[in-house]
């Protein structure tokens, strides 16, 4: 780890200091707006104590950006507080949410022109990736903005995984290249690679339970002149308490709230080498067979991406995964 941070800690200093980058704010604290409302399953972090204080997530949100001196905080449960009025005066909206929240239409539309203008960024944590908003169409909406829709975690709190980082993006900086962890990982259905960058995704051949297609932990994308970031990671009390977690808000707020390059250009191949990887741990076969194709037709292996991503509509029924997976591995191999 330490070889890995002496080498990126002064990049993502310098891009996050970057004073001639378009769109970069001046350097402040930004503003956070905390929402993490719970319409659906209520995560213990979000869990307000019954003698009315503030939830764990809330009470440690509010610390490390006061330890930093990156951020301030204000906390909220209500989501049917944020109005344009209210979005003047935020510059980062950070959200760990579940379920269908009460955002009237008027007011959805008005944090999307926020958003997309560049005066405001988004960060989502764990669950935001399982959550919608309480109008016709706010589900599909919601994902649309996020990018990667629940589909169930067949990872859960305590299971060890192994979580592989991509590239040197200031927001991953202070996590290894590899690293075994123990979290609560989702997997996702309607995940579009050609609109996110993914920074960090689950290494199956390090991970004991498999499954055959990628899954992406951290990804950020551009919307507009704005940005977005998600991670996967802070559904466990622990992972709150990790200093390389705290580390990561910090950079994600002061990357989300404009500070340094955007960097968020997608990257469908690395995704689709992923997918490809995670097809042959699955198979029982080399993952690193995967990286022999990179300099095979770029057309074949984005459509062998979305080939394999399509396999998690067989998830349930292990013989018809393995019989959609096999000419898949087969055709994989013999292109190898």
């Amino acid at each position: 780890m330490i070889h890995r941070r002496q080498a990126l800690l002064g990049v993502g200093a310098a891009a996050l200091s970057a004073p001639s980058i378009a769109h970069a704010r001046p350097r402040r604290a930004q503003r956070v707006l905390y929402l993490s409302q719970s319409v659906g399953w209520l995560h213990d972090v979000v869990a307000r104590p019954d003698d009315g204080g503030l939830a764990m997530s809330e009470l440690a949100m509010t610390e490390i950006g006061r330890a930093s001196g990156a951020f301030t905080t204000r906390a909220t449960q209500e989501a049917s507080e944020i109005t344009p009025a209210l979005l003047a005066h935020v510059d980062v909206l950070v959200v760990y949410t579940t379920g269908a929240l009460p955002i009237p239409r008027q007011s959805w539309q008005a944090i999307q022109a926020w958003l997309a203008s560049g005066r405001g960024g988004f960060v989502g944590l764990h669950s935001a990736a399982d959550t919608g908003l309480d109008f016709a169409g706010g589900r599909e909406a919601w994902v649309g903005m996020v990018g990667g829709d629940f589909a169930g975690h067949p990872w859960n709190q305590g299971d060890p995984i192994r979580i592989r980082t991509h590239g040197d993006h200031p927001t991953v900086a202070m996590w290894p290249d590899a690293f075994d962890y123990r979290e609560e990982i989702y997997q996702y259905q309607g995940f579009d690679p050609a609109r996110m960058r993914v920074l960090q995704s689950l290494d199956m051949a390090g991970t004991p339970t498999k499954r055959p297609w990628a899954v992406p932990v951290t990804w950020v994308r551009q919307i507009g002149h704005g940005r977005l970031f998600y991670t996967n990671l802070g559904h466990t009390p622990s992972t709150w308490s990790d200093p390389r977690f705290r580390d990561q808000i910090v950079r994600a707020v002061q990357w989300a709230g404009g500070a340094g390059r955007i960097d968020a250009d997608p990257n469908p191949v690395d995704q689709a080498l992923d997918a490809v990887a995670a097809l042959l741990a699955w198979s029982g076969d080399d993952p690193a067979i995967a990286q022999g194709l990179t300099g095979g037709r770029p057309a074949w292996l984005l459509d062998m991406g979305r080939r394999i991503t399509a396999l998690i509509e067989q998830e349930g029924d292990d013989d018809a995964l393995a019989a959609a997976a096999a000419p898949l591995r087969r055709e994989v191999l013999e292109r190898a």
